[in-house]
């Protein structure tokens, strides 16, 4: 019997009215190797996209629901933070050589983000890690959603403020207030937890945007639909761009709680980065787009 097809649903999503924008980094900030120009006009139709990343809860009815094994699962390894890993240090397999604070660990996964010993018992409504884009792309199948479109993340990112930094507008920390899950301190070597958290937050831990989404930038990388090309913006089409046709990594937008501005100033609404799709990491989750 052929499997029925997943009922679409935007359970979770606000409905994005689109419309013009401009696309790319107007204040020259992004590494030339991201791509964030030139600035480009796109018009977008309206869409659909969840409040928040995917919680590890969400994901566990998916897990549930299918029996679905995640990639970094099948694999038995994936990188961990070194500050937040305190398992035993013979599930450290290596130590990514360009990236030190990067440790590849034996058991890592979205049930155990730390690696063996490590748990969800507390971290249910944070955002689920270790997952690849194959693995949202999975997930988002089976919710009856899919990924959004690069151009799709940023417009929503800007919240409805055009040309701004970061989704509520030019200053990091208005009124002395910190915004989002990044770095503070000394990069890799010591956090001083000013927004309080080492890794992840909770999905709703900062006040949305102007389009009532939670944490468009901080907390996790998110996967797009889009295969990445630096170079896509200088000829991408101004209506509904959906990225080439083909590469061999994939779009995610939004940094990351490890983002600092002293190497990885990509917390901000146009900043671009990319993985290969098998690639999972505790950093890196999703939220997912429906069309209207």
């Amino acid at each position: 019997m052929p499997s029925q097809a997943p009922v679409r649903s935007t359970t979770g999503q606000v409905l994005i009215h689109g419309r013009a924008f401009q696309m790319g980094d107007c204040f020259g900030e992004g590494n030339l190797s991201d791509g964030e120009t030139p600035v480009h006009p796109v018009e977008l139709g309206d869409f659909y996209l969840d409040t928040t990343a995917v919680t590890n809860a969400q994901f566990a009815a998916f897990v549930n629901a299918t029996g679905y094994t995640t990639e970094a699962e099948s694999l038995g390894v994936s990188a961990v933070f070194h500050l937040a890993f305190r398992g035993n240090p013979g599930d450290v397999i290596n130590q990514v050589a360009e990236a030190p604070w990067w440790l590849a660990v034996r058991g890592a996964n979205w049930t155990q983000p730390e690696g063996p010993g490590s748990n969800l018992d507390e971290r249910l409504e944070h955002p689920v890690v270790h997952v690849t884009w194959n693995d949202a792309a999975a997930y988002a199948a089976w919710a009856g959603k899919r990924l959004p479109t690069e151009a799709e993340w940023e417009f929503a990112a800007r919240g409805g403020i055009d040309g701004a930094r970061f989704p509520w507008g030019n200053a990091l920390k208005p009124q002395g207030e910190w915004l989002c899950n990044i770095w503070q301190g000394d990069f890799p070597t010591r956090n001083t937890r000013d927004d309080g958290f080492l890794t992840t937050a909770p999905v709703s831990s900062f006040p949305p945007n102007g389009f009532g989404l939670h944490q468009m930038v901080g907390n996790v990388w998110e996967w797009c639909a889009d295969w990445f090309d630096p170079g896509y913006y200088a000829r991408s089409p101004s209506n509904d761009p959906k990225g080439p046709q083909a590469g061999a990594a994939r779009v995610m937008r939004g940094g990351s709680y490890l983002c600092h501005d002293s190497y990885c100033y990509r917390y901000r609404a146009a900043a671009r980065s990319c993985n290969t799709p098998d690639s999972a990491s505790a950093n890196v989750g999703f939220r997912c787009a429906n069309s209207v």
